[in-house]
């Protein structure tokens, strides 16, 4: 028997975004609803008018005032009561809009987090940011103010319509004739401003990224003086992004105009038809008024148009370049059935392991074997793969060949949480947060006891220059904060990935920025931790890991040398070069 597979819907751009907009569906409908009940109150003032004008004032002759305070308080009424319809309904558009702005706000941040560093290397930090910003807001007035614009514009034109017909189907017939009109233009102006907003969403993101990057790196511009240059790339890309959104504005200055014409020529329409109409007693003077009354409800849905077609587009474009963004899948994952270990022990197996990025040979044919508990030395030329032996270990990136093994098992087959808790690493490349020294060295347990911390920094010797800062502990550090030296940077680095206690600890060249006497105080420290962690010191002077279980001597992507201090010097190779060249004969 044949069973009939279901086809799995495709997540499109628009899909994704009305996930987050489901949520606050039937807040909407109410919304909607009231919007409708609102319009159709619009039919009441311009009835009443007709009544006071036909009924009241009459032939100016018999006036019957008694009607009047009837029909005025019932004017005022509906007026009061449809200002309370519509502050009800546009309080419920603003809050839905941004509670879903929100939640989608934190699912993109939450989706960003998973990325890899292949998509951060693809990723420019100030396109990734635009999206959060310019991107969401585009979206969020869309739910606030436009939906509902658009259903209550349509809702408005047709009522009034109806309602012009009723009255005198001869005059609607007139004013009907400028729909093809405005059928047609507004089509055209949605075709030729839809690529338009596509342009500046990019040289938006364009302009967010260069600002973003110099902003960061504003002491390389200042140390090489090049303020000068940076202002006339920056003018580059601010006159893009200018000509870029002068190029739509030339779409809606072109059509809009028109939207303004055919509105003005409805009331041209009435006061030709209508006025023949009353003179020829073929309308009541009432009517007129009547119809002139609904006119707004004709006009105003007609200049809106143009305005509408344009946020509708801003919208769609920044759907899709959100959803662009957070559809990459990462190539790194946690497998599906990751295998059942709780936490790592420290093992650590290279076997037969080479890595090519871009068509680039980065590492080649690597094979060792780290004992829980040994210290194990990396040195080798800038760009020999040192780093990249780290990576593989952390996942950041697979292994094009071989397997890298934690505690014997794959680390592709590894809860990647579960690998990188169990991991400590102090970067080249020292990151501190915008936060207090504390805080930045607690990053990996944010509740551990200040005593932890203490012990941490101890270890590193960062905790006597740390009690000197004015406020020690306390004081707040990062990009914007306090100035630190690279050396009192690296140390906070190491503090901070000892404090987790991870099974396996990496210091890649986290000594460099500090002298002798400071690096010698550190790896007496380090020996004096527990016995059973694995350390891996990548660096480049010899006093950083002579002292190591095992020494790894890394060039042009392969392992040329490995074992003791002592029987490296031996071998008299590239070991005992680099000794020499620093140590001389001493």
């Amino acid at each position: 028997m044949k069973t009939k597979k279901k086809k799995s819907k495709k997540m499109t751009s628009m899909r994704w975004f009305y996930s987050y907009l489901k949520k606050y569906k039937w807040k909407l409908l109410v919304a909607f609803i009231l919007v409708t009940i609102a319009s159709g109150m619009a039919i009441a003032n311009p009835y009443v008018t007709k009544k006071i004008v036909d009924d009241v004032i009459g032939n100016g002759k018999n006036i019957n005032v008694s009607l009047l305070p009837m029909l005025v308080a019932l004017l005022i009424g509906i007026t009061l009561l449809r200002a309370v319809v519509r502050f009800a309904f546009l309080w419920i558009f603003e809050t839905s809009s941004q509670s879903m702005l929100y939640d989608m706000r934190d699912g993109v941040y939450r989706n960003l987090l998973q990325k890899d560093f292949a998509f951060y290397n693809k990723n420019r930090t100030g396109d990734l940011m635009s999206r959060q910003t310019g991107d969401m807001m585009a979206i969020r007035h869309f739910v606030a103010f436009v939906g509902y614009n658009i259903y209550e514009s349509v809702l408005l034109f047709v009522i009034a319509i109806i309602m012009i017909f009723a009255t005198d189907f001869r005059v609607g017939i007139a004013m009907v004739a400028v729909l093809p009109v405005t059928a047609f233009t507004t089509y055209l102006q949605s075709k030729s401003i839809k690529p338009k907003f596509a342009n500046i969403r990019d040289k938006f993101s364009s302009l967010n990224a260069f600002v973003q990057e110099n902003i960061s790196g504003n002491r390389v511009v200042k140390a090489f003086a090049k303020e000068d240059y940076e202002i006339e790339k920056f003018d580059i890309e601010n006159d893009a992004y200018r000509d870029s959104e002068l190029d739509a504005a030339k779409v809606w200055v072109r059509f809009v105009p028109i939207f303004e014409i055919l509105s003005s020529l409805l009331n041209l329409i009435l006061i030709l038809f209508g006025g023949i109409m009353v003179i020829r007693k073929d309308m009541t003077l009432g009517d007129m008024v009547m119809i002139n009354g609904y006119l707004w409800m004709l006009n105003n849905p007609l200049r809106m148009a143009g305005w509408l077609v344009n946020d509708v587009h801003r919208f769609t474009t920044s759907v899709d370049k959100i959803y662009s963004t957070i559809s990459a899948e990462p190539e790194i994952i946690t497998p599906r059935y990751p295998a059942d270990v709780k936490k790592i022990k420290g093992k650590v197996e290279f076997k037969n392991v080479s890595y090519t990025a871009f068509d680039d040979v980065i590492l080649r044919d690597i094979n060792f074997t780290a004992e829980e508990g040994q210290t194990i030395g990396i040195i080798g030329a800038t760009g020999s793969g040192k780093s990249t032996i780290m990576n593989l270990m952390c996942r950041f990136f697979d292994a094009s060949e071989g397997e890298v093994l934690v505690d014997g098992v794959n680390v592709k087959d590894l809860n990647l949480h579960t690998l990188r808790d169990g991991i400590g690493m102090a970067m080249q490349d020292v990151f501190l947060f915008s936060d207090t020294v504390e805080g930045n060295i607690a990053y990996g347990q944010p509740d551990c006891p200040f005593e932890k911390v203490k012990w941490a920094a101890k270890i590193a010797d960062a905790d006597d220059f740390i009690m000197k800062m004015p406020d020690g502990y306390d004081t707040i550090v990062g990009e914007r904060g306090v100035g630190l030296s690279g050396g009192q940077k690296q140390r906070i680095s190491l503090a901070r990935a000892l404090l987790k206690e991870p099974a396996i600890v990496i210091l890649d060249d986290t000594t460099s920025a500090v002298d002798m006497e400071t690096e010698s105080q550190i790896q007496n420290s380090l020996k004096s931790m527990d016995k059973d962690k694995t350390v891996f010191i990548i660096a480049h002077r010899i006093s950083s890991i002579k002292d190591a279980d095992k020494i790894l001597v890394l060039d042009d992507g392969k392992i040329i040398e490995q074992g003791t201090h002592d029987e490296l010097i031996e071998k008299k190779g590239y070991y005992y070069t680099v000794f020499t060249h620093q140590y001389g004969t001493f």
